[in-house]
């Protein structure tokens, strides 16, 4: 039985929500195509209805913690376009104080912990997160995002194995995009089925369409009910499909146009937009107006990163630990 049932009102927020991801994804890409974002840089499109999905599920209590592909997650999760876009540009408006850039966005006030550059290195983080939530015997669900590249850590195994004996609030999420750079999930392992991995712990598992918000949305919404229960943890493998290369660096000549194609065929913004019209939850001006309000967004957060000051050199001290005036902090 479902937890959180899906309705009009969520077809409506699937939209809005990945079509502002898209939209904000496709405008980062211009921007560090003009030199105003550098750095690394990763983008989410295509892969929108994995977040959008899980967030229909959750409460705002929730938590998530991802990798370096993650400005998609921030929004979803309720930090605005403005301190992103800010963060991009370096600025210390930014939701990271403009320190983390791309890969490095965190906002305490939206339960959004990263944003992490280290392959992996949030997985144990987030089964950490999970812990304390058990620990303050909170109701609370933490979500753990991976890719396919990363599970071949081994800080998984070891995670995977506490969060099983400790039986820890947490969904671990490996978005499947078939690649790992541009490395094929078919050259990495003899086991294509990732999600198989959970079997070995004896953590429930499954295979999730991740092009399809619903068929997220309902197995979120089952790990999650599991996991408020206290029977512990969940492995999702979300089969997606990023667009764009990588990073921007990436040219992805290592895949076919027929495959891309494939996918854009499949695109969960334009289903979701299908099932509005065809249900009669809303019209096309109504699609318009979002598309309209989206744009403003998108075209808000640009102004605010460009008029935002850069921060100051004193800030290169700060929030590197939590006593103020720690001895080994020289000016």
């Amino acid at each position: 039985m479902s937890a959180v049932e899906i309705n009009k009102d969520t077809y409506l927020k699937w939209f809005e929500s990945m079509l502002l991801m898209r939209k904000f994804e496709e405008k980062t890409g211009q921007l560090y195509g003009q030199q105003k974002i550098r750095g690394f840089c990763h983008l989410y499109i295509g892969q929108e209805a994995v977040v959008a999905g899980a967030i229909s599920a959750l409460q705002p209590e929730d938590s998530m913690i991802t990798a370096y592909r993650d400005h998609a997650h921030a929004l979803a999760k309720g930090v605005s376009a403005n301190s992103i876009m800010a963060e991009m540009y370096g600025k210390a408006t930014g939701c990271s104080k403009g320190k983390g850039g791309s890969m490095h966005m965190f906002s305490k006030e939206f339960n959004f912990y990263g944003g992490h550059g280290i392959v992996g290195g949030q997985i144990p983080l987030g089964a950490g997160i999970a812990f304390a939530e058990k620990y303050k015997g909170t109701k609370n669900v933490n979500v753990c995002y991976m890719g396919d590249g990363a599970v071949r850590q081994g800080a998984l195994n070891e995670a995977f194995n506490m969060a099983m004996l400790w039986k820890l609030p947490v969904i671990f999420v490996c978005e499947n995009n078939g690649y790992a750079m541009g490395t094929s999930v078919e050259r990495t392992t003899n086991m294509v089925d990732i999600y198989k991995i959970g079997l070995g712990f004896d953590m429930p598992c499954a295979p999730v369409d991740g092009m399809d918000p619903v068929a997220v949305h309902n197995a979120m919404d089952e790990a999650a009910q599991r996991a408020r229960n206290g029977e512990g943890p969940t492995f999702l493998e979300m089969r997606t499909y990023r667009y764009r290369g990588h990073s921007m660096s990436d040219p992805a000549k290592y895949r076919t146009k027929d495959e891309l194609e494939e996918y854009k065929a499949k695109d969960p913004i334009e289903t979701v937009r299908e099932v509005i019209l065809k249900e009669k939850y809303a019209d096309q001006a109504w699609i318009e107006e979002i598309e309209n309000k989206v744009k403003q967004i998108v075209d808000e957060s640009v102004k605010f990163a460009e008029e935002s000051p850069w921060p100051e050199a004193s800030e290169l001290y700060t929030d590197v630990y939590v006593q103020q005036d720690y001895p080994y902090v020289q000016d």
